[in-house]
């Protein structure tokens, strides 16, 4: 069972005034070393998907942010997902956690089979991502294979096998 943040959130799909303070947060949470990880790779041949992509707001404040991308594995057509970054004083709130089975809902109701991302197991493992679904897929550069986690969706749909590309 997942934390309830104590603060109800609003959650909406990010607009294009929302990227400033969006950036802004994801800058704050990974620092300038986030450029240079095999994500942001992934992230420069993939298509954002602002329908899938949502920020959280307390009252009117930003304070998480998730977004996704659409890419395929192989032949099967999957969301990306990252970043996902919550203001730092709120970690731990379960904004993080609220936010990322948002995304993974909007993923399944659009039709993808699975949601990808390169992360910690045991923080994503609590809403069903793990490395054991991630294990056959490839990322374009150096990354540890432990980190690579995806969430199948669609339960029907094979297992994950091939490298990452555009949609």
């Amino acid at each position: 069972m997942t934390a309830q943040p104590k603060t109800k959130l609003a959650i909406l799909p990010e607009r294009p005034q929302d990227h400033p303070a969006a950036d802004a947060l994801i800058d704050r949470a990974f620092g300038p070393g986030r450029h240079v990880k095999v994500s942001e790779r992934v992230r420069e041949f993939a298509t954002y998907l602002p329908e899938l992509s949502f920020c959280a707001f307390i009252d009117q404040r930003l304070v998480g942010v998730v977004r996704q991308w659409r890419v395929r594995v192989g032949d099967t057509p999957v969301a990306f997902l990252g970043p996902l970054a919550v203001e730092t004083e709120l970690r731990g709130s379960g904004y993080g956690i609220t936010l990322l089975e948002h995304a993974c809902e909007a993923a399944r109701r659009a039709g993808y089979a699975a949601v990808v991302l390169v992360g910690d197991e045991p923080y994503y493992a609590r809403v069903e991502f793990s490395a054991a679904a991630g294990a056959r897929i490839e990322l374009p550069g150096p990354v540890d294979r432990r980190r690579v986690l995806a969430k199948m969706l669609d339960l029907d749909a094979p297992p994950l096998e091939g490298s990452v590309q555009p949609a």
